[in-house]
Parts: structure tokens; sequence; C-alpha cells
């Protein structure tokens, strides 16, 4: 008596779903679980390759296989990019090009796109076009010109024609994206902060930079991936060994007679991506918070 006074009206029973229905949302899952999987075989796959070819020998990138694996576990091919080939030196190089480029770039471009969304002046809409004009303008028409600018000043034998290079390059798209994430940001800040008596300088330094933090690191590192792989620029204006970088340094993984020397140079690529990668791993957080962030209108 009980049990039937307490159990649910037979209609108000959920009614399992039918096999049809189940069917459309797991092909679904299924298929997008394959489509990432090959994905990530797709990215994984010839970083794999890279990793193990660069422990094969000479005889071994010639005779065998390309897909073959190596016939031992010899850090040799390291040992000898690092020392013979002077990717320590190429290293080096890259650093001392990128991180005063990349700092004049952040600084100027997020200075630039706050006074241009931020401060209200007369002709910024001009000023905002003009930099927009400067990323239609390919570097390859600019580097013969630059190129007798800096032989003229006497700049040729240094680092400063590739740091002023980057910087001139980098900062027409960094003042157009960081203007971009600047209209993002909500004016009642930037108004509260004047009526507290801060200047625009100090509003600048203590809100609207760090309120685009996640901005500049996904600037920074769009940026930096340019100035670091880059080979164009390098080349044409680092005309001595001792200042290549190294993109131009792996050019120079041959023997006596143009023979390659594919150990060293897989080993010194590797070494090139795989660092490339962990820096990218470590930030990776923040990129996509600012990827996010530039994409809100406030």
């Amino acid at each position: 008596m009980t049990d039937t006074m307490t159990a649910p009206p037979r209609g108000l029973l959920p009614s399992p779903r039918p096999a049809s229905a189940r069917k459309p949302g797991y092909v679904r899952r299924l298929t997008r679980h394959l489509l990432v999987a090959l994905l990530v075989v797709v990215e994984v796959a010839p970083l794999l390759w890279l990793l193990l070819s660069s422990f094969k020998t000479q005889s071994e990138f010639v005779n065998a296989p390309a897909w073959s694996l190596p016939g031992k576990w010899d850090f040799q091919n390291y040992a000898d990019a690092w020392t013979s080939g002077n990717v320590g030196l190429y290293i080096r190089n890259s650093i001392l090009a990128t991180v005063p480029s990349l700092a004049l770039i952040i600084v100027l471009g997020t200075a630039a796109g706050f006074a241009l969304e931020v401060m209200i002046w007369r002709g910024r809409h001009q000023v905002l076009l003009v930099f927009l004009l400067g990323i239609m303008v390919p570097s390859q028409m600019i580097l013969l010109p630059l190129f007798r600018v800096y032989f003229q000043s006497g700049l040729s034998g240094t680092m400063w024609p590739l740091i002023i290079t980057y910087t001139a390059v980098g900062l027409p798209l960094t003042v157009f994206m960081m203007a971009t994430y600047f209209r993002a940001v909500p004016r009642e800040i930037f108004e509260a902060a004047t009526l507290d008596g801060a200047s625009m300088l100090t509003a600048f330094w203590r809100i609207g930079f760090p309120v685009v933090r996640n901005a500049v690191f996904t600037v920074a590192l769009v940026q930096f991936f340019f100035i670091w792989n880059d080979l164009l620029v390098s080349l044409t204006f680092t005309t001595d060994d001792s200042l290549r970088t190294v993109q131009v340094g792996l050019l120079n993984f041959t023997g006596q007679y143009g023979e390659t020397a594919y150990g060293p140079l897989f080993a010194a690529i590797s070494i090139n991506v795989v660092g490339a990668l962990v820096l990218y791993l470590l930030i990776n957080q923040r990129i996509i918070k600012g990827l996010t962030a530039g994409a809100v209108k406030g």
C-alpha cells in the first residue's frame, strides 16, 4: 500500500533516450577527438623526427632511410654544433639583437597605443592611419636604402642596424594591436585616476600598462618570434661572422667541399626550436588571456 502511494505517476518518469538520439552526439565527440589526435600527430611528429635525427651520424643520413632511428644515442652532434658550429655565439647574438628591439617595441608601441586610444587630441586618427600604412610596406623595399644609411653613418659592423630595423618594422603592428587592446579598457578607470590627481604619465605606467599586461605578453611573443626567426634582415646587415644570429649561423654547417653536416645542423635546429617551444609553453596562458582581451570592446 505504501509503495503504491509513494510511487510517482507513470507519465512523470523520465523516458530513456533512444539509441538513435544518442548516436549523433557520440559520433560528433568521436570525430572531434580524432581531429584533435590528428592535429597532435601533425604537430608532434615533425618535432620528434627532428630530435631523433639530431642523434644520427653522417653515414646514417646518407645511407639509411629518412625515417630510420639512430643507431646509438650520441650527443657528439650537439657538442660539435655548440663548439665547431658556434651555436652558442649565434644564440648570444640573437639575444643581443632581440632583447633591446623587443623592449623598444613594447615600450614605444604601448605608449603610442595609449596616446592614440585613451588621450584625446587633434589628428590622432590620422596618425593611427600612418601606422597602419607602415604595416603595408614590405621590409624588402627598405633594405637597400637602410644598408646605405647604416654604412654612411658608420653603424655597419655593429648590432645597431638590426636593433633599429627590427624596432622600426615591428612598431606599426604593435601600435595597432595595443590601440585595439586599450579600446577594450573602460574609460571610467582613467577618468577616476584623473579626478584623483594622477598625471597622464602616471595613469599610463600605474594603470594602463598593468591593465593590458596580458596583451603585452601576446604582442611581445608575436614580435619575439618575428625577430628571432628573421633571416633576411640579419643576413643583409651582418657582414661579420661574429655578429651573425642563429638563423644566419645555420647556413654555415657545410663541409670543406660544400657538403652539409646534417648531424650538427639538426642538433643546432633542435636547440633553437626546443628553446622557443619551452618559452611558448611557459607563457601560454597569458597569451590566451591577451588574445581574448583584444576581442572584447569596451
